[in-house]
């Protein structure tokens, strides 16, 4: 069809309108198609592809006949469209063909397709193991031998994509004889260097110059941290540089690939501010009064359904009732000093000069005048005690205080740290502490030793040496960056 109006615009071009009838009469008189730009230019070493319609007249020595599948070869189905086209002949409207002559017809065509070639015939189909799959044609019985069942799998694909690959893979391949590795070569070079008649490539894949890994990594002329400056970290930071994914930090902190803020993230905010706000005075505290403050920012968090809303708000509500009895109760005789307090100090550690930067959730005074971090938790998972002993980020804060972080809550004088804790407020505490109205209280021990300073010499050496090694364990299951990172399967890279 496209053919014929291809012929009908360049009889147009030729003789100017005539009208279609004559056209027609014109076509129907030809016995061999006078119009030769109709039919393309073939290089003479080219395959050729076509359906078995435009093989008509035509010869090869090697002819290959794909996808002789029954229901498809022969397709018994009518031909035609809603206009029924196909019924219009010289004298009105034919009678559509009956399955038999469908057949003939579809036979036919099967045998100009075989019989194209001259020195070699292949006919391929499919053959499911199930009877409703796909099964061979009826036609392939009519050849006169008998088809050769081939189950096993090819050596690779017949694509110029897994050609280039197993050349590829041969000329780096230890296995492989110098003979091999060369033939490889330049059959690859061969391929890169084929052309169209515009000078564009055909393989390009070919080329090393689309390969993967063949360049050498790239390095920043701009450092990530100036030497001559303190190394800026917090506690968080301190805690994945040390003990969590150093690969992690860089990518969430530096890069800021990380994820949007989740619901969990803006349940701690919300948990947080209402306990600043009943330490600091602003609020009393009273459940209701927290529940109404809570009520009037919770929609602005964004859950996946309400039901999860309702169950989160209920988790919140459990939350800030443990945290309203443990601001009651007796703690061996501590008393707030400051809330949210934030804090910036610069010390030594090791060959390194660390800033470290951060807010404190609440700082008490002990009996014996020394200062006390606590810091609240919302999260789902709690440390280890023997993690707690060694916590990065408590003993960042007990750091802080004897350099001097906490001496304007105490009148101006140096507190001694005296020790820090992490309040579980999702968690209840063990029967022995009180049971599960209570929260979950880990303490760490005033800070003694320079073991925190080794670990702000280690995270401060790996920064300024841009050593951002990944670290697999348990924060891989909800991290971000699991595609991007060669620790895990997913993220190692294809050249590996």
């Amino acid at each position: 069809m496209c053919a014929l109006f291809a012929t009908a615009a360049r009889a147009e071009e030729r003789t100017g309108g005539r009208g279609a009838l004559n056209f027609l009469a014109e076509i129907d008189a030809e016995d061999i198609a006078a119009d030769t730009l109709t039919r393309r230019a073939v290089r003479p070493d080219a395959v050729r592809l076509m359906t078995a319609h435009r093989s008509k007249g035509l010869e090869w020595s090697l002819v290959v006949v794909a996808g002789v599948q029954e229901g498809l070869w022969p397709d018994l189905r009518r031909r035609g469209s809603l206009l029924e086209a196909d019924r219009i002949g010289r004298d009105g409207l034919a009678e559509p063909l009956t399955p038999g002559a469908l057949l003939a017809e579809e036979r036919r065509l099967f045998y100009v397709a075989a019989t194209r070639a001259r020195d070699r015939l292949v006919v391929t189909a499919v053959k499911a193991p199930a009877d409703d799959g796909d099964q061979p044609s009826r036609f392939l019985t009519e050849l006169g031998v008998e088809p050769r069942d081939v189950t096993a799998r090819p050596r690779r694909p017949l694509s110029v994509a897994a050609l280039v690959a197993e050349l590829r893979a041969t000329t780096v391949d230890p296995q492989a004889s110098p003979a091999l590795k060369e033939a490889a070569a330049h059959r690859l070079a061969r391929l890169a260097a084929l052309a169209d008649d515009d000078g564009r490539p055909l393989v390009p894949a070919a080329h090393p110059y689309r390969w993967w890994g063949m360049d050498d990594p790239t390095a920043s002329k701009v450092p990530l941290r100036d030497r001559d400056q303190p190394v800026v970290l917090s506690g968080s930071a301190l805690d994945q540089l040390a003990n969590t994914c150093a690969l992690q930090w860089f990518l969430g902190r530096e890069v800021k690939a990380d994820a949007p803020a989740t619901t969990a993230q803006g349940f701690g905010n919300v948990v947080h501010v209402l306990a600043d706000e009943v330490a600091s005075g602003h609020s009393p505290a009273d459940l209701a009064v927290l529940m109404e403050r809570l009520d009037s920012v919770w929609n602005a968090l964004a859950f996946d359904a309400p039901w999860k809303s309702e169950q989160e708000k209920g988790n919140a509500r459990v939350a800030l009732e443990r945290f309203l009895r443990w601001h009651v109760m007796d703690r061996s005789g501590r008393t707030a000093v400051a809330s949210e307090h934030d804090f910036d100090v610069t010390l030594e550690a090791g060959d390194y000069e660390v800033r470290i930067r951060g807010s404190m959730d609440r700082v008490e005074a002990d009996g014996d005048g020394r200062a006390y971090v606590v810091d609240f938790k919302t999260g789902k998972q709690a440390p280890t005690s023997g993690e707690v002993a060694r916590h990065p980020q408590l003993a960042v804060y007990q750091l802080a205080v004897r350099e001097g972080a906490v001496d304007d809550a105490f009148d101006g004088q140096r507190p001694a740290p005296g020790g820090a804790e992490l309040v579980q407020l999702r968690q209840g505490a063990a029967r022995r502490d009180g049971g599960d109205a209570l929260p979950k209280v880990q303490a760490q021990e005033a800070l003694e030793g320079e073991w925190v300073g080794e670990l702000l010499a280690g995270a401060a050496g790996k920064v300024l040496d841009e050593r951002f090694t990944p670290s697999a364990g348990q924060h891989c299951t909800h991290c971000a960056f699991r595609a991007s990172c060669t620790a895990r399967p997913e993220g190692r890279q294809i050249i590996e």
